[in-house]
């Protein structure tokens, strides 16, 4: 395996409306360019998912989210992101708490984050950032 990738929530969205429209779209072009990487997603992204769902489409996220490994926030993770916030409030360049959150489990794992809004995530000092 080629190592682990960290999909933001904009790549969820991305592919599933790719998949909706039988596109054959960024998204899903990246993911076959790493076909070999493990996929995960945060907590967060976990979450913002439901967001965007309806009341009765809990079993399509259970489904969802049966793809990729769940990585949870741990005491480093809080670390990177207490971290990450200074840095960025200090800087005039603050994000998203659900951001920073996402951001703060890929620096403290070490590992890519995969996102469209790479410009955004960019701010964040130490963060391997992919877009696509």
């Amino acid at each position: 395996m080629a190592g682990r990738l960290i999909l933001e929530t904009t790549v969820l969205i991305d592919l599933e409306r790719e998949h909706r429209r039988s596109e054959d779209g960024p998204a899903s072009r990246f993911l076959r360019r790493h076909a070999d990487a493990g996929l995960c997603v945060t907590l967060t992204t976990a979450g913002e998912i439901v967001g965007g769902l309806g009341p009765g489409d809990r079993a399509a996220w259970h489904d969802l989210l049966r793809r990729f490994a769940v990585l949870e926030p741990d005491l480093e993770t809080c670390w990177a992101y207490g971290r990450i916030y200074r840095h960025l409030k200090d800087n005039g360049l603050l994000i998203g708490s659900n951001d920073l959150w996402i951001a703060a489990t890929a620096v403290a794992r070490g590992l890519p984050l995969v996102t469209r809004n790479d410009r955004h995530f960019r701010r964040v000092a130490g963060l391997h950032v992919m877009g696509y």
